[in-house]
């Protein structure tokens, strides 16, 4: 091995207390943790699946969880996740055809992201709601 004839040290990477937070950061770190939440969504679903093959009292059971106020919450934020998380994977779809790298368009990308996220579920709960006839 040859020794290394370096003056001085490496450079080091900068922490993160270097960078400013950024919408396009903080929509990566959301998709992060949506993408990792989907699976407990996931689990969810399967727990309903599950009930929905075997007796019908389990069924009754588990379709009452889902239907409480805090089922109902929870239902509400995993279709904004999966939503959320469907829309970030379509930016990043749009990064991959070289389009919207510019600083401003992927921030302006990453705005519309949160805001079409929430817009769409509430738009999906809405529908939703006016199809079951309320409450």
């Amino acid at each position: 091995m040859s020794k290394s004839t370096a003056t001085q040290a490496r450079p080091v990477s900068p922490h993160l207390q270097i960078y400013r937070f950024t919408p396009t950061m903080a929509m990566s770190i959301l998709h992060r943790i949506t993408g990792a939440a989907l699976y407990f969504g996931i689990l969810l679903f399967a727990l309903w699946l599950l009930a929905a093959a075997s007796s019908r009292e389990w069924f009754d059971f588990i379709n009452g969880l889902f239907g409480s106020i805090i089922g109902r919450i929870v239902i509400f934020g995993y279709s904004w996740v999966l939503i959320h998380h469907m829309l970030g994977g379509i930016r990043h779809l749009i990064w991959d055809t070289i389009h919207g790298l510019e600083k401003q368009t992927s921030r302006n990308i990453a705005i519309a992201n949160l805001v079409g996220s929430i817009l769409l579920t509430l738009v999906l709960w809405i529908c939703a709601w006016a199809i079951r006839g309320g409450l």
